[in-house]
């Protein structure tokens, strides 16, 4: 062999010449004995050539396109070909095997493995072999693997086996190496081949021949009673007799056998594999009456023929009026239409005669919803099972009933006609309207009108497979308004038949009925399309010259309004297996109009295209029309329109015309090959006018596209916090639009935080107002106590930059205090109000307050009974729910001093009229771990508390406990006391101003929090009522002391000249004393001994009971001077109750020893006596109504608790 790089042309003479460039190779062979070679080339001779190469020198050449070899004869092949050789070149080698009854020769299937190995080549061996001889082929080495269809193999290597058919028809069949397939059995006529790719190694001995007689095949069968086994083969398979031993002589057949008998029979085929040539058809009868069936099962034999292609087919006839039920065990059955196939190779059918002998079938296959099904008429169930198929005993059951006839019972709505109908009266099913005498009946059509409960009856079982409803309902509007805005559905009028949902409306002929559709509004579809959801949605009006449909539209588009001129017609389809998911839509009285109808389009956001087309279409226009689409084009975004198909007419008279007017009145008149719009932005209204045409000829029609996309005109804005000292800015996309893009000094980001004290370059791209929300803070930090302000910073919102579209949705002030200091938070307002359950926080303005690592303390709003709030930690405070453009503060007083001794003490003055809640931090969740909180809770004197305990959660403690105390102020001893594994009592009385303090344990589980209720009560003095009873006796002996004093005078008195009067009323005087000799301003009648506190401070009491009890001592009397008692008065002296003293409101006591507290004591500063508040001097009151008196020595007095507490407000 040699590659002839440079092939002469001797060799090759005048053809070679007429080659181009090419490949070439020259090789020397040499067939074996028995081997018949044939080397082909399937191109035209002009581009590829075999040939032999001969003579002196090797000049004689003879080229061929195939050319066959002499067996054991040497040549020299010559092979020339304009394409690659190892694809340009087939060889054949062919061996026969030929063998008698019981050997064969040759034994080997031997392959000549060096011959041209650089083509593709393939090894053929044909089988010749006696009649009733089986020729085995034993694989060796690895075995075969069968292939459902011819392919390449992976290693080169494929085999395919020709069996030989009748009518000189071959069946074949591929392997591949690798498989389970190790012998072949073969007959006179078969051909095996392998087929190796260029270059592929090929074995010298492929497998093993040998020869047996053909043995049949027998088989002892037993058929069942009512059975007939029909075994089939098929002319175009090999042939093969079957016989059966019924008796002395058999009976054999080549193509059919029939078996009736129910007995064992036993069968004989003349061929191995009888399986692979014959079908078998088992066929029994069910025999029913109109109440039973005989059998009453499909009865199966599993193992009869199980190797065969089965098909089992039961007849079932039935009576008239008879249903025929079917019911399947296991996974019921799955109906597939015709084409379709079984994967598993179990195919069902079913096909039913009614009595006109119409045939309907059904296909089924294993593994559905069907389980059950009713027939009418004369029924074929038929079962096609593949080889070695399993089956159960019973394929199905069978019931046999009268023909039963369904009942239904409707009650249409007012002003509602149904209509029941079919197009034909096949099959039989006749429906029929209330009861004997009044029944009517009809075979294909009926209405009902009335709205009363009706019973329609039909004959059938199944009448929504024949008949389909139609609801319709009038609707007449006036000029204003129509009788039903909100139009419905009724969903439950035949819900499993085909309906279709129609409205009429009208209004006066110069009008526009009006369609309002819901999100997400409705899609224009061409004619014979279907919506997905399969409602479909019809729009008709009604002219002159006939019906026109406006369009056909689906749920979920850009459709958001239709108006229609006059009359029209509303159509709602629904199929019979779909459940009603109706659109409710609005209807109203639109404005004049002369248009034929007006669609309003709400074109999406981003980048889009939307289809439309015209009334009628493909058909035409209607003549001497208008219709306009009101497109509403999102804001930053450009709209094209372009005309996808559209034919034009023959005017008669006017033009065909399309308009478009922007909202600034701008209107462009185009024609329909005219270039439409491009690039657009603004809202704008498309109008089609349509002429007088020749309607002889194609009409108008036309359909479009508007695509929509973004402008890319963003929204910018220099944001500047260098002068706004400690605020913050946060932007976040919260909507769902993807088109928008947001930017930090042009990086795109979800999120954009401006920090404190900088500038940054914003841009908004496509971004709604209510796509982005904008949160602003503001940190405000107390270093030292000595440097903060005393009288406290009001927390207002600054204003932000007007270059930001978006409103502020909150702001948040961020309070940090040094490391011994305490955030006090106070109402510009006077109080503040926790929202808790009933007394929620309802106004405009919400404050969130929460501790630095997010922890909730509550949300708060002003005029509740809180003073103050005091927090030993970071606090955050949120204003939102407030419109900032209006209303930008104060909100709070925010001040800080020094550290408490609980983590939160809340300064509370409870109202007559209203119960006060306490609640936990963070209610309803609980409280930090192993922290307290106390509510300082000021009453007044004239009034106690009933404490309750509402809502208290307790969880599992870990480490120390919960607790719950109550102590009055000034007081050391705690009035209650308990842990969260001590029952704890419902209601307590407190009489004064008291701590109430709470404190948290560690928890393994479960959480601390509690609401504690306040209700005040007034106070009974049984001191003062002890004091007014001794005070009346005193009076009633000072009265008699009196009058017997008097009457002694007066007896003395008849002694002398000079003469007195007594007078029982008023005040007693004799006319001759001179008590006050002085006047006023010589005397000192105005300067006070004593004066009592409460004609001081009387003026500043808010319960105005008290001053009317005082009105009367005012009236005729000088009351800043002192009056000696000169006799009874006219009238009563008012009691004075001495007020409590009021408890110290800047001074905090805590509840538990320093050593019983979670927080460490720290150092005090020591103060003088006379430096301290709990001290006040004597000699002076701090009121501009009282002076020194003395000037003595500095006289301290210890002040309680309760004098330093105001009373509380008492609403009317």
């Amino acid at each position: 062999m040699r590659l002839c790089a440079t092939c002469s042309v001797a060799h090759l003479g005048l053809f070679l010449s007429l080659l181009s460039l090419s490949d070439c190779l020259q090789v020397t062979v040499q067939p074996d004995k028995g081997s018949a070679v044939t080397v082909s080339t399937d191109l035209p001779a002009d581009q590829c050539a075999v040939c032999t190469v001969s003579g002196v020198n090797d000049t004689q050449t003879s080229c061929h396109s195939s050319l066959s070899l002499v067996p054991e004869e040497e040549v020299t092949l010559l092979f020339n070909c304009s394409q690659p050789l190892e694809q340009a070149y087939n060889v054949r080698i062919t061996r026969s095997i030929e063998c008698k009854t019981d050997s064969c020769n040759p034994t080997m299937g031997e392959a000549q493995t060096s011959f041209l190995t650089e083509f593709r080549r393939t090894f053929v061996w044909d089988i010749k072999a006696p009649e009733k001889t089986v020729v085995v082929l034993n694989i060796l080495g690895d075995g075969l693997n069968e292939m459902s269809q011819p392919e390449s193999c992976l290693d080169g290597w494929m085999y395919s086996v020709a069996h030989p058919k009748p009518n000189n028809k071959v069946q074949t069949q591929a392997y591949c190496r690798g498989g389970s397939v190790t012998h072949l059995d073969l007959i006179n006529g078969a051909t095996v081949s392998l087929q190796v790719e260029p270059k592929a190694e090929v074995v010298s001995v492929l497998f093993q021949a040998s020869a047996k007689p053909l043995v049949g095949r027998t088989m002892d069968i037993s058929i069942e009673s009512g059975t007939t086994v029909v075994i089939t083969r098929n002319p175009e398979e090999p042939e093969c007799n079957v016989c059966s031993a019924d008796g002395p002589d058999p009976t054999c057949h080549a193509t059919e056998l029939t078996l009736t008998k129910s007995q064992n029979t036993s069968l004989e085929f003349s061929c191995p594999k009888p399986q692979d040539v014959f079908s078998v058809y088992i066929k029994k009868k069910i025999e029913c009456t109109k109440d039973s069936c005989n059998p009453a099962t499909g009865a199966v034999q599993p193992d009869l023929f199980k190797d065969f292609r089965r098909t089992l087919t039961w007849d079932m006839s039935v009576p008239q009026k008879t249903v025929l039920s079917l019911d399947f065990p296991g996974d019921g059955l799955k109906e597939i239409s015709g084409p379709d196939k079984c994967q598993d190779g179990y195919h069902y059918s079913l096909s039913t005669t009614n009595s006109q002998g119409e045939v309907k079938s059904k296909a089924y296959c294993k593994g559905g919803l069907v389980s059950h099904l009713d027939l009418l008429g004369k029924t074929t169930m038929t079962v096609q099972v593949p080889k070695e198929g399993e089956l159960d005993s019973t394929a199905f059951t069978v019931k046999a009933a009268p023909r039963k006839s369904r009942m239904m019972s409707v009650t249409p709505d007012p002003d509602t006609i149904v209509t029941i109908s079919r197009p034909t009266a096949e099959p039989d099913c006749t429906m029929c309207v209330d009861k004997e005498p009044n029944q009517k009946c009809s075979p294909t059509y009926f209405q009902l009108r009335d709205a009363r409960n009706t019973s329609v009856e039909f004959s059938c079982p199944q009448p929504q497979e024949l008949f389909s409803v139609e609801i319709n309902r009038e609707i007449d509007c006036t000029e204003t308004s129509c009788a039903g805005d909100i139009v419905q559905a009724e969903s439950s009028l035949f819900p499993d038949f085909n309906r279709t949902f129609s409205w009429d409306l009208k209004v006066p002929a110069t009008r526009a009925f009006r369609l309002d559709f819901p999100e997400p509004g409705m899609r224009q579809i061409p004619k014979g399309e279907n919506c997905p959801d399969e409602h479909t949605y019809t729009i008709v009006t009604y002219l002159r010259s006939g019906p026109a449909i406006i369009g056909k539209y689906c749920k979920g588009g850009t459709v958001t309004t239709i108006q229609v001129r006059y009359k029209g017609r509303m159509l709602l389809n629904v199929p019979g297996d779909r459940k009603l998911e109706p659109l409710d839509f609005k209807l109203s009285v639109g404005p004049e109009t002369d248009m034929l109808a007006i669609v309003k389009v709400k074109l999406p956001r981003g980048v889009s295209e939307t289809d439309f087309v015209t009334a009628n279409y493909p058909d035409s226009f209607p003549d001497d029309q208008q219709m306009m689409w009101n497109f509403i084009v999102p804001g930053m975004h450009n709209y094209t329109v372009r005309f996808r198909d559209h034919t034009a007419p023959e005017c008669l008279n006017k033009e065909v015309m399309v308009k478009y007017e922007k909202e600034d009145k701008k209107v462009t008149q185009l024609t329909l090959t005219d270039p439409q719009p491009e690039h657009g932005q603004g809202n704008v209204n498309m109008s089609l006018f349509n002429c007088e045409t020749n309607k002889t000829l194609q009409g108008l029609t036309l359909a479009f596209t508007v695509s929509v996309m973004r402008s890319g005109h963003p929204v910018l804005c220099t944001v500047d916090l260098t002068k706004k000292q400690g605020v913050s800015l946060q932007l976040e996309k919260v909507g769902a639009d993807p088109y928008c893009e947001m930017s930090i000094d042009s990086v795109v980001k979800q999120k954009i935080n401006v920090a404190m004290g900088t500038k940054a370059s914003l841009s908004f791209l496509d971004c709604p107002n209510e796509d982005v929300r904008l949160t602003a803070s503001k940190d405000i930090e107390c270093l030292n106590l000595n440097s903060c302000s005393v009288s406290g910073t009001l927390l207002t919102v600054p204003k932000l930059d007007s270059c930001l579209p978006m409103p502020l949705h909150s702001f948040t002030w961020l309070l940090s205090i040094p490391e011994h200091g305490t955030v006090d938070l106070e109402s510009p307002t006077g109080s503040l109000r926790q929202s808790l359950p009933g007394q929620e926080c309802n106004g405009s303005v919400s404050l969130h307050v929460a501790e630095s690592d997010g922890f909730s303390i509550g949300d708060f709003c002003s005029k509740g009974i809180i003073r103050k709030v005091q927090v030993h930690a970071n606090v955050s405070v949120t204003a939102t729910g407030i419109d900032f453009a209006k209303k930008r503060g104060p909100f709070l007083n925010v001040s800080f001093s020094e550290e408490i001794s609980d983590r939160i003490i809340y300064r509370v003055t409870p109202k007559m009229s209203d119960p006060a809640l306490l609640a936990t931090p963070n209610w309803p969740q609980g409280m930090k771990p192993s922290t307290t909180v106390s509510w300082i809770v000021t009453l007044s004197n004239r009034y106690r508390a009933a404490v309750q305990f509402l809502n208290v959660s307790q969880p599992k403690c870990g480490k120390s406990h919960t607790g719950i105390k109550v102590q009055t102020l000034g007081s050391k001893e705690e009035m209650f006391s308990r842990r969260e594994d001590e029952k704890k009592e419902g209601e307590l009385t407190v009489p004064e101003s008291f701590y109430l303090n709470m404190s948290n344990c560690l928890p393994e589980e479960g959480h601390f929090g509690a609401v504690t209720k306040v209700v005040l009560e007034k106070k009974t003095n049984l001191l003062a009522i002890a004091l007014g009873i001794a005070g009346a006796l005193l009076f009633v002996l000072a009265v008699l002391a009196v009058v017997c004093y008097v009457t002694k005078k007066k007896k003395k008195g008849q002694m002398k000249t000079e003469s007195s009067i007594y007078i029982t009323k008023g005040n007693i005087f004799r006319p001759g004393d001179r008590h006050f000799s002085k006047a006023r301003s010589d005397n000192d009648s105005h300067v006070y001994a004593s004066i009592d506190e409460t004609m001081v401070y009387g003026h500043l009491l808010p319960d105005s009971s008290y001053a009317d009890s005082m009105e009367d001592r005012f009236n005729g009397m000088q009351v800043d001077s002192y009056q000696t008692f000169t006799g009874p008065s006219d009238r009563g002296l008012p009691v004075i109750v001495e007020p409590d003293a009021d408890p110290d409101k800047d001074q905090y006591k805590a509840f538990l020893e320093p050593s019983e507290t979670f927080i460490p004591s720290r150092p005090r500063t020591p103060i003088d006596r006379q430096d301290s508040l709990g001290f006040q001097d004597r000699r002076m009151v701090d009121n501009e109504l009282y002076t020194f008196k003395s000037t003595g020595e500095i006289n301290t007095i210890r002040l309680s608790g309760v004098d330093l507490e105001p009373e509380p407000p008492v609403d009317e």
